[in-house]
């Protein structure tokens, strides 16, 4: 499976830029895809993540009701609708998928086998 992300960049506070990550390549009945993002000297964290099972998505506590996830099956293109944006959201995202992932386990990073380059989201106050 390829990935490759788009979007971020310079955004105001407040602000509602989505994230888009391109597929390509084989997947399975487990297929799950997620964001995670990566601020300046922290660890790479949880953002959200959708799972073919069903098309559950997830959110991480951190921005619950601001960030929302979802697919569009036909462009096999998963986005990440990011509003009220807040300094504290500055990191790079990354999004990422997998084939056999434990559902129990989307929110651990080494469960996913394949990544998408980073893209850099910026928020200014």
């Amino acid at each position: 499976v390829q990935l490759q992300a788009f979007g971020g960049g310079f955004v105001q506070a407040g602000g509602s830029p989505r994230l888009s990550c391109a597929a390509s390549g084989r997947t399975s009945n487990r297929y799950v895809m997620a964001w995670f993002r990566q601020a300046p000297g922290k660890e790479r964290e949880f953002v959200a993540a959708w799972s073919r099972m069903g098309g559950r998505t997830y959110v991480a506590d951190s921005v619950e009701g601001r960030f929302t996830i979802s697919r569009d099956n036909d462009k096999n293109t998963v986005y990440l609708q990011m509003n009220s944006l807040k300094p504290e959201d500055t990191a790079v995202y990354y999004c990422a998928a997998d084939n056999s992932l434990i559902l129990s386990s989307y929110r651990g990073d080494v469960q996913y086998d394949y990544w998408g380059q980073g893209t850099l989201v910026t928020v200014s106050s």
